[in-house]
Parts: structure tokens; sequence; C-alpha cells
């Protein structure tokens, strides 16, 4: 369908220059040459060469285009702002009107001259151009992002607001460019309601950039379950699709899609996530109770991630020095003993509230084992299996979130060697995130037609991991993250809010 709209765009438009070539009194067949028709119009126009070697910038280069296409018509006599909005949206289909009625003629630049825009357009204009420019530099140099979990601290708290690097990695073209401005996937005021039509899709294309992603790298990402989901305020990426069609519906998509309203997103409109960068493209990741080994060797931990851990309480302890010093806002009774907590740090106790379970960095784990009325701190390590965990196949993976793997990510030209025991990591690689068919029979793979046992990707992939190891949604629930998805870089917080400025974070760099 993209293809089809590409076509007939570029036919009508250079249709539509002929007619008004030839009205311009310019061989009309020059029309259909490439970059020498839009030097012709410059030169008929009497505007200045320099932008039409301006125009060959990328991105906005095609803005430049827009403008000299719109001096052209102005010669025509045609200076309202519908006039130019078609120019600007629709060149396809006013081009060929403008070119071949028997209304219109060419004036040239004298009715140009003589044109004064009354102060209204003067303000419209002005307005467009703001749009324009707000929109490149949103998707092609850098992006607000405000932090809306837990996952990342504390190296990143919730309500920090941060500055994304498009830069960075490379700006993307924008898979899906007709969307409302300044909005992400829904509509403002709306969380279901998208914001964008996708019936005009490009390709996968990204610019160069400064550098490729690194590992642990933070990074901003469209996450990669959120494709298709439940559309509704209390599903959509907190409630992936997936699992519910696996967990509750077993995988009865009919019964799932009879119940709830389904949206299909483009992958550029999926749900934004932020996450460090473990492990690039080739290495081999591995968790064992609860510590990251990359390529076996221990991977690395930021100074500000957290862990859960078992805090057993005697009687006497208070709870001042953890608010006043370390920020951990826990309320206990006149007995002591633990109730709830303020900000979720705190999630269990047991039925005496000698026990809790806290969220800690290493420094304060240090800092709190110390304390009186301690009687032992111990950090929190899953054992058995789980379900959850990608690739949701138990009888070859018996892995939970603290034990995990070993599992090799995916690199670009790096043939894979498919196998029933492993064929679960690739099954969405290959259709999803790089647009095969795929069918399994008696124990053969059958990729594009074509029976196989290898597969080279085409895109690297990465693993995203929370630096809040217990509570992050991240790789191990869902896989791998294709090149194609990565958003940016995150670069800096210029602001943060927590019932007020939080000073020390503004203008703190990520690392």
């Amino acid at each position: 369908m993209g293809l089809f709209f590409f076509i007939v765009g570029v036919i009508g438009w250079h249709v539509g220059m002929y007619g008004l070539f030839k009205k311009a009194g310019i061989n009309p067949v020059l029309a259909f040459v490439p970059f020498y028709n839009t030097w012709l119009v410059v030169e008929k126009c009497g505007i200045k060469k320099a932008w039409f070697w301006l125009q060959l910038i990328p991105i906005a280069g095609q803005f430049i285009t827009i403008w000299i296409t719109i001096i052209f018509v102005m010669n025509f006599k045609r200076f309202s702002l519908l006039d130019h909005t078609l120019v600007t949206l629709f060149p396809f289909a006013y081009f060929p009107f403008l070119g071949f009625n028997k209304t219109d003629k060419w004036y040239g630049n004298e009715v140009v001259e003589k044109y004064k825009k009354p102060q209204s357009r003067e303000w419209v204009d002005a307005g467009v151009f703001a749009v324009v420019a707000a929109t490149l530099i949103r998707t092609f140099v850098f992006e607000a992002y405000v932090i809306p979990t837990g996952s990342m601290e504390r190296t990143l708290l919730i309500n920090d607001f941060l500055f994304v690097s498009k830069m960075s990695y490379g700006p993307r073209i924008p898979i899906t460019p007709l969307s409302f401005p300044f909005v992400h996937n829904t509509m403002p005021g709306s969380l279901t309601t998208p914001s964008y039509i996708k019936q005009v899709q490009l390709p996968y294309k990204r610019l160069p950039g400064f550098q490729e992603v690194k590992r642990n790298d933070v990074v901003v990402f469209n996450f990669p379950a959120g494709d298709t989901i439940i559309n509704l305020p209390d599903y959509g990426s907190k409630q992936p699709y997936y699992d519910v069609l696996r967990n509750v519906y077993k995988g009865n998509r009919e019964a799932l899609m009879s119940e709830f309203p389904i949206l299909v997103h483009p992958y550029d409109k999926t749900d934004n996530y932020i996450k460090r960068c473990v492990a690039v493209g080739g290495d081999v990741l591995q968790v064992k109770k609860g510590i990251l080994y990359i390529n076996n060797e221990i991977g690395y931990k930021p100074e500000a991630a957290q862990t859960d851990y078992i805090l057993n309480l005697s009687t006497g302890f208070t709870t001042e020095y953890l608010e006043n010093e370390l920020g951990i806002k826990i309320m206990m009774d006149e007995e002591h003993n633990v109730r709830y907590n303020k900000d979720d740090d705190y999630e269990e106790q047991d039925n005496t509230g000698k026990v809790c379970k806290l969220n800690l960095t290493i420094d304060n784990y240090n800092k709190v084992k110390l304390l009186p009325n301690v009687k032992s701190i111990t950090p929190i390590v899953d054992e058995g299996i789980s379900s959850d965990m990608f690739p949701f196949d138990t009888t070859y993976n018996k892995w939970n979130r603290d034990n995990y793997g070993p599992i090799t990510i995916p690199k670009k030209g790096d043939a894979i060697t498919l196998t029933p025991q492993n064929i679960s990591f690739y099954r969405r690689l290959i259709t999803n995130y790089e647009n095969n068919t795929f069918e399994e029979a008696n124990g053969k793979f059958i990729i594009n037609g074509k029976e196989t046992t290898t597969y080279i990707p085409k895109f690297n992939y990465y693993w995203m991991m929370g630096d809040n190891r217990h509570r992050s949604q991240d790789s191990r629930y869902w896989g791998f993250v294709p090149e194609t998805h990565i958003v940016g870089k995150a670069s800096l917080i210029w602001f943060s809010w927590n019932d007020g400025p939080r000073f020390k974070r503004i203008f703190k760099a990520i690392n």
C-alpha cells in the first residue's frame, strides 16, 4: 500500500509539473528530469541559486523544495493558504489540476512582487514555520522524555525529564510519517485514540550517527512487544497483549479479540521504553543468582542500581535514618511494626511486622545492614522456574529473572543454526522484525517457502535491562530489541520533580 501511494505521488507530481512548465514557457519534457526540473523553476522564478543547492541537504532540503514550489505556484497568482496547503500536502493532485485547467495561467514575478500578505497570514506562516522547525528537531535531533516508572532507579527516577539524542545513533526516518505533531501514539487527551494514519508506511532507514549502540548505554526504544495492544487504559503496555494471550487465553486469539478492542501499532508508534543496553549483537548473556554476566565476565552494574532485599528487624527499630538520610519512606505503628510505605520502596511484611522487603542500592545496603536493631538483610534471589521468561519455553529453558540464560544476542550477518531446542528464540525475529514467512512442518523449518536449518539476521539486536532488576519489565520478559526500534540515547536530565524540584538532578548527565 505504501509503495502504491509513493508511485501515485511521483507520477502525479511530474505530470502536474509538465502542465505547469508548458504554461510557464519551459520545455515541458524537462519536467521529468530529476533535479534539473527544480533548477529550471529556480531560474524562472528568479530565486537565488543557493536555494537549489540547499535543498540537497537531507530532510531539511525537502522543506526547501516545498518552499520553491510554493513560489512557483505564486507566479500563477495562487496566494491563498489553501493553495499553499495543497502544494505542501497534495502536490500529486494539485499540480495536475493547476497545470491542465483552462483558467489558470502564468503571470510571472511581477504579481509576486506586488502581492502583500495580510497580517493574519503572517501569523499563520510564522506558526507553520514554528511547527515545522519543532517537528524537525523532535524527529531528527533530540526529544524530551519523562520517566514514568521506577525500572531504572536510582539511576533515573520517576519524573526525571530527559533529553534523548536522536543524533547519537543516527536519526531514524519516520516509518509512519502522517501523524499529529508533538505527540507519540495517542491523541492529546486520549489514552486510546491513535494519533497517526498508518496507510502510508516508509521502509526502515537511519541516517548516519555519531556512534553505534554500545554496551551499557541508556537507550530509548520502541517497545517490541507493543506492536499489538489491548486498547484500553488499564492494558496497553501495562498488561501486554501477548502476556494476556499466553497466560489467560492460552494462545486463543479469537477468544481474546472477541472480548477486547485490539489495536495494531506500526513499530515506530509503540510505546517508548528506556532501559540500559547490557548486551549487543554477538554477546553471550547470562544471569546467575541475580548477577549479570556478559561473555562469561561479570557485567557492568551502575552504582545507583537497585535490587530487593529482605530486612529482618528486632524490637526498637525506627525509620528516621531511612527516611531522612536515605530517602526510604516506611510507615510503622506505635509498636514499631512495619505497616506500609509511601513510595514503593517496601512491598511486603510478615504477620509480625518484623520482616519487610526493601529496594536498595548497594551503597544503601551497606548502610542499612549496620543499623541497630537490624538482625539481618539478605538479597532476594528467585529460585525455580518461571513461565513468564522469554522465550516462554519451560521445556528447554528452566529460567527465572535471577537465573537466566545463557543466551546469544543475534548479530547482523551472523548465521543462526535453527533447532527445535532454540527456535522459540527466533520465530518473532524472523517474522515480525524481519518480515519473512515462517512455517514448521514435521520438525523442518520453512522460511519464505524454502526449507532451511539456518537464518542470517538482517539487523543487529540488543538486550535491554532496567537498573532496578527486580522492578523492571525488560528483555527477560519479551526478548531482543532490533535496531529498527532504537529511538535514541538518553543524554541529560534537564529537570526533575517530586513534590517540588529535585535541584541536585537538574542538568545531570546520564551514565
